[in-house]
Protein backbone atom coordinates (compact mmCIF):
# COMPACT_ATOMS: atom_id res chain seq x y z
CA UNK A 1 0.00 0.00 0.00
CA UNK A 2 1.15 3.31 -0.77
CA UNK A 3 1.26 6.71 1.67
CA UNK A 4 2.39 9.93 0.77
CA UNK A 5 4.81 11.76 3.28
CA UNK A 6 5.63 15.08 4.41
CA UNK A 7 7.62 16.96 6.92
CA UNK A 8 5.55 18.87 9.69
CA UNK A 9 6.57 21.62 11.89
CA UNK A 10 4.78 21.39 15.39
CA UNK A 11 5.03 24.43 18.11
CA UNK A 12 5.72 24.39 21.68
CA UNK A 13 6.25 26.74 23.62
CA UNK A 14 9.04 29.65 22.34
CA UNK A 15 10.71 26.53 19.85
CA UNK A 16 9.49 24.23 17.05
CA UNK A 17 9.59 20.18 17.06
CA UNK A 18 10.32 18.72 13.74
CA UNK A 19 8.45 15.69 12.42
CA UNK A 20 7.62 13.41 9.40
CA UNK A 21 3.97 12.39 9.24
CA UNK A 22 3.14 9.45 6.87
CA UNK A 23 -0.43 9.31 5.68
CA UNK A 24 -1.86 6.39 3.49
CA UNK A 25 -5.05 7.21 1.76
CA UNK A 26 -7.62 6.26 4.13
CA UNK A 27 -6.09 5.74 6.79
CA UNK A 28 -7.79 3.42 9.96
CA UNK A 29 -5.56 5.48 12.87
CA UNK A 30 -2.74 7.50 13.55
CA UNK A 31 0.28 6.37 15.57
CA UNK A 32 2.20 8.98 17.17
CA UNK A 33 5.67 7.76 18.33
CA UNK A 34 7.43 8.84 20.81
CA UNK A 35 11.19 7.41 20.91
CA UNK A 36 13.78 6.34 23.60
CA UNK A 37 16.95 7.16 24.19
CA UNK A 38 19.22 8.65 21.80
CA UNK A 39 16.62 8.11 19.11
CA UNK A 40 14.68 10.46 16.80
CA UNK A 41 12.73 10.97 13.33
CA UNK A 42 15.60 9.72 11.69
CA UNK A 43 16.23 6.61 13.56
CA UNK A 44 15.99 3.41 11.00
CA UNK A 45 14.60 1.16 13.59
CA UNK A 46 11.71 3.57 13.91
CA UNK A 47 11.15 4.38 10.30
CA UNK A 48 11.18 0.34 9.65
CA UNK A 49 8.25 0.10 11.95
CA UNK A 50 6.73 3.15 10.54
CA UNK A 51 6.88 1.71 7.13
CA UNK A 52 5.35 -1.68 7.99
CA UNK A 53 2.37 0.01 9.98
CA UNK A 54 1.43 2.76 6.90
CA UNK A 55 1.26 -0.69 4.74
CA UNK A 56 -1.01 -1.95 6.97
CA UNK A 57 -3.40 1.11 6.60
CA UNK A 58 -2.52 3.10 9.49
CA UNK A 59 -1.03 6.79 9.20
CA UNK A 60 2.12 7.38 11.58
CA UNK A 61 3.90 10.59 12.96
CA UNK A 62 7.69 10.37 13.77
CA UNK A 63 8.47 13.44 15.92
CA UNK A 64 11.95 14.61 17.80
CA UNK A 65 11.20 15.03 21.29
CA UNK A 66 14.37 17.49 21.59
CA UNK A 67 15.48 20.46 19.86
CA UNK A 68 19.08 20.01 18.58
CA UNK A 69 20.61 22.01 21.12
CA UNK A 70 18.91 20.25 23.82
CA UNK A 71 19.80 17.12 21.90
CA UNK A 72 23.59 18.29 22.41
CA UNK A 73 22.88 19.05 25.63
CA UNK A 74 21.80 15.22 26.06
CA UNK A 75 24.24 13.52 24.32
CA UNK A 76 26.77 14.82 26.87
CA UNK A 77 24.01 14.55 30.29
CA UNK A 78 21.57 12.18 29.58
CA UNK A 79 19.72 13.81 32.21
CA UNK A 80 16.48 15.13 29.91
CA UNK A 81 16.07 11.79 28.52
CA UNK A 82 15.21 10.08 31.82
CA UNK A 83 12.80 13.22 32.73
CA UNK A 84 9.84 11.55 31.78
CA UNK A 85 7.26 14.84 32.98
CA UNK A 86 9.38 17.15 30.87
CA UNK A 87 8.76 14.36 27.73
CA UNK A 88 5.22 13.71 28.58
CA UNK A 89 3.90 17.47 27.84
CA UNK A 90 6.07 17.36 24.69
CA UNK A 91 3.89 14.34 23.55
CA UNK A 92 0.96 15.95 24.86
CA UNK A 93 1.51 19.11 22.69
CA UNK A 94 2.03 17.28 19.54
CA UNK A 95 -1.06 15.17 20.32
CA UNK A 96 -2.57 18.34 20.71
CA UNK A 97 -1.54 19.98 17.68
CA UNK A 98 -2.82 16.43 16.08
CA UNK A 99 -6.32 17.03 17.04
CA UNK A 100 -6.53 20.52 15.47
CA UNK A 101 -5.19 19.16 11.98
CA UNK A 102 -8.63 19.42 9.73
CA UNK A 103 -7.86 15.97 7.85
CA UNK A 104 -6.27 13.96 11.33
CA UNK A 105 -8.72 15.30 13.82
CA UNK A 106 -11.02 12.14 13.60
CA UNK A 107 -8.67 9.50 13.43
CA UNK A 108 -8.42 7.04 16.29
CA UNK A 109 -5.08 7.90 17.99
CA UNK A 110 -2.27 5.54 19.02
CA UNK A 111 1.41 5.90 20.92
CA UNK A 112 4.45 3.36 20.47
CA UNK A 113 6.73 4.32 22.77
CA UNK A 114 10.33 2.84 22.99
CA UNK A 115 12.65 2.79 26.03
CA UNK A 116 12.29 5.60 28.13
CA UNK A 117 9.42 7.28 25.42
CA UNK A 118 7.38 4.59 26.53
CA UNK A 119 7.30 5.80 30.20
CA UNK A 120 6.35 9.23 28.81
CA UNK A 121 3.54 8.23 26.34
CA UNK A 122 2.20 6.45 29.48
CA UNK A 123 2.08 9.70 31.38
CA UNK A 124 1.03 11.67 28.75
CA UNK A 125 -2.25 9.48 28.13
CA UNK A 126 -2.73 9.64 31.74
CA UNK A 127 -2.97 13.75 31.54
CA UNK A 128 -5.34 13.33 28.51
CA UNK A 129 -8.20 10.72 29.31
CA UNK A 130 -10.01 9.57 26.50
CA UNK A 131 -7.95 11.28 23.67
CA UNK A 132 -5.49 7.75 23.35
CA UNK A 133 -7.08 4.45 21.60
CA UNK A 134 -3.82 2.34 22.23
CA UNK A 135 -0.33 2.13 22.99
CA UNK A 136 2.27 -0.21 22.47
CA UNK A 137 5.47 0.12 24.10
CA UNK A 138 8.59 -2.06 22.55
CA UNK A 139 11.77 -2.58 24.79
CA UNK A 140 10.15 0.31 26.84
CA UNK A 141 10.29 0.90 30.90
CA UNK A 142 6.64 2.01 31.55
CA UNK A 143 7.69 1.41 35.17
CA UNK A 144 8.89 5.03 34.37
CA UNK A 145 5.71 6.16 34.23
CA UNK A 146 5.04 5.68 37.97
CA UNK A 147 1.54 6.72 39.86
CA UNK A 148 0.11 7.25 36.26
CA UNK A 149 0.19 3.40 35.44
CA UNK A 150 -2.88 3.40 37.48
CA UNK A 151 -4.54 5.94 35.75
CA UNK A 152 -4.43 4.68 32.06
CA UNK A 153 -7.61 3.85 30.36
CA UNK A 154 -6.43 3.13 26.81
CA UNK A 155 -5.49 -0.77 26.21
CA UNK A 156 -1.65 -1.48 26.19
CA UNK A 157 0.69 -3.75 24.91
CA UNK A 158 4.64 -4.26 26.83
CA UNK A 159 6.81 -5.71 23.76
CA UNK A 160 9.91 -7.20 25.10
CA UNK A 161 12.69 -9.43 24.25
CA UNK A 162 13.05 -13.04 25.77
CA UNK A 163 16.31 -12.52 26.61
CA UNK A 164 15.76 -9.03 28.18
CA UNK A 165 15.58 -10.37 31.65
CA UNK A 166 16.15 -6.99 33.35
CA UNK A 167 13.31 -5.12 31.57
CA UNK A 168 10.78 -8.33 31.40
CA UNK A 169 10.69 -7.66 35.71
CA UNK A 170 9.82 -4.01 35.46
CA UNK A 171 7.26 -4.32 32.67
CA UNK A 172 5.64 -7.22 34.70
CA UNK A 173 5.77 -4.77 37.96
CA UNK A 174 4.15 -1.86 35.51
CA UNK A 175 1.67 -4.21 34.43
CA UNK A 176 0.72 -5.04 38.22
CA UNK A 177 -0.37 -1.47 38.73
CA UNK A 178 -1.96 -0.84 35.23
CA UNK A 179 -6.13 -1.59 37.02
CA UNK A 180 -8.11 0.22 34.81
CA UNK A 181 -7.15 -0.88 31.21
CA UNK A 182 -6.53 -3.78 29.19
CA UNK A 183 -3.16 -4.81 29.22
CA UNK A 184 -0.74 -7.45 28.08
CA UNK A 185 2.42 -8.10 27.49
CA UNK A 186 3.88 -10.32 24.67
CA UNK A 187 7.60 -11.95 24.94
CA UNK A 188 9.51 -11.93 21.71
CA UNK A 189 11.68 -15.09 22.20
CA UNK A 190 15.52 -14.96 21.38
CA UNK A 191 15.18 -11.32 21.47
CA UNK A 192 17.25 -8.84 23.38
CA UNK A 193 16.48 -5.56 23.99
CA UNK A 194 16.61 -3.92 20.87
CA UNK A 195 15.49 -6.91 19.00
CA UNK A 196 18.60 -6.68 16.65
CA UNK A 197 18.35 -10.57 16.10
CA UNK A 198 17.72 -12.00 12.43
CA UNK A 199 13.37 -11.38 12.16
CA UNK A 200 13.00 -10.44 15.67
CA UNK A 201 12.00 -6.86 15.26
CA UNK A 202 9.80 -7.69 12.46
CA UNK A 203 8.22 -10.02 14.74
CA UNK A 204 7.65 -7.14 17.56
CA UNK A 205 6.67 -4.73 14.97
CA UNK A 206 3.46 -7.22 13.22
CA UNK A 207 2.38 -7.65 17.07
CA UNK A 208 2.22 -4.10 17.20
CA UNK A 209 0.28 -3.41 13.92
CA UNK A 210 -1.98 -6.13 15.14
CA UNK A 211 -2.99 -4.79 18.26
CA UNK A 212 -3.13 -1.15 17.13
CA UNK A 213 -5.12 -2.32 14.15
CA UNK A 214 -7.67 -4.56 16.92
CA UNK A 215 -7.82 -1.41 18.70
CA UNK A 216 -9.00 1.59 16.23
CA UNK A 217 -11.62 -1.68 14.65
CA UNK A 218 -13.02 -1.20 18.48
CA UNK A 219 -12.90 2.61 18.69
CA UNK A 220 -14.92 3.46 15.59
CA UNK A 221 -18.33 4.52 16.17
CA UNK A 222 -20.61 1.42 15.11
CA UNK A 223 -23.27 2.64 12.21
CA UNK A 224 -27.07 1.74 13.20
CA UNK A 225 -28.83 -0.49 10.80
CA UNK A 226 -32.22 1.13 9.65
CA UNK A 227 -35.26 -0.72 11.21
CA UNK A 228 -36.28 -3.29 8.59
Amino acid sequence: MSYSSREVVIPFAEQNLEGFLNLPKNPEGLIIFVHGSGSGRFSPRNQFVADLLCKGNMATLLFDLLTKDEERIDSITAHLRFDIQFLAERVVAVTEWVKKQPSLANLPLGYFGASTGAAAALVATAQTPHTIHSIVSRGGRPDLAGAALSKIQAPTLLIIGGNDYDVIKLNEQALSKMRNCKAEIQIVKGATHLFEEPGKLEEADNLAKTWFKNCFHSARPSVALPDQ
